[in-house]
Formats: structure tokens, sequence, C-alpha cells
């Protein structure tokens, strides 16, 4: 797994970095309607906290920025890295996607392992 894909969830879809910047790639949100998308989208609720502190994260890592203020919400919005992270993140979970479906249609893997060496 390369080093952005990891930095970006590790390859799990439900790591609350790659929720985050799936919804943002959509165009800039608040943080409830961040909360409404995931959910939409992925079928995950994340909490007030694992969500604010993803945020902050992503903030502090330059994934992501914040808006100007609209009333009490604050808007944010993916940046150009944010982005290059994200493609990196989806790229490696494309990469197992297509390995598990190969296996299960019964076709051979295609990465020799250790366990068939």
């Amino acid at each position: 797994m390369t080093r952005r894909a990891a930095d970006v969830g590790g390859g799990r879809s439900n790591d609350p970095t790659l929720l985050i910047l799936t919804s943002l790639a959509a165009g800039p949100k608040h943080g409830h309607a961040l909360l409404l998308d995931i959910e939409a989208f992925a079928g995950v609720r994340l909490g007030p906290g694992t969500l604010y502190g993803a945020i902050t994260r992503l903030e502090q890592r330059g994934l992501i920025e914040p808006l100007g203020a609209d009333d009490r919400r604050r808007p944010y919005r993916i940046t150009a890295e944010g982005s290059e992270c994200l493609a990196h993140a989806l790229a490696s979970l494309r990469r197992i996607v297509d390995e598990a479906t190969a296996r299960l249609d019964g076709r051979p893997a295609r990465r020799t392992t250790l366990a068939t060496r």
C-alpha cells in the first residue's frame, strides 16, 4: 500500500478520513451536511466526536481547508493535496476489490503471496 493511501484510511472503506474526503470531493460542506452525506452514500453514521476529530486532523495535514463561516456553520472544502490523497487511497481500494472479485470468480490471483510460495 502506498504511503498516501495509508495516510487516508489505509484502504479501509469505513475510515472517517476517507469518507470525509469523498463527501467533500462533491463540493464544500459543513459538519452536519457531511454527516448526512456520508450516511446517505456509505451507510455509515459518524458520531460528532469522530467527525470533528477527523476534520481537525485533515485540516492540520492540509487535506481540507475551512471556508468563511456561514452563521454558526463552518464549511470545509477538499484541497488539491486532499484530492490527490483521495485518488491514491481509491486506487489502493480498487486493487483490493479487483483482487477479491477475481478470487471470488475463481480466477487466479494476480500476485504471489508468501503463503503460496
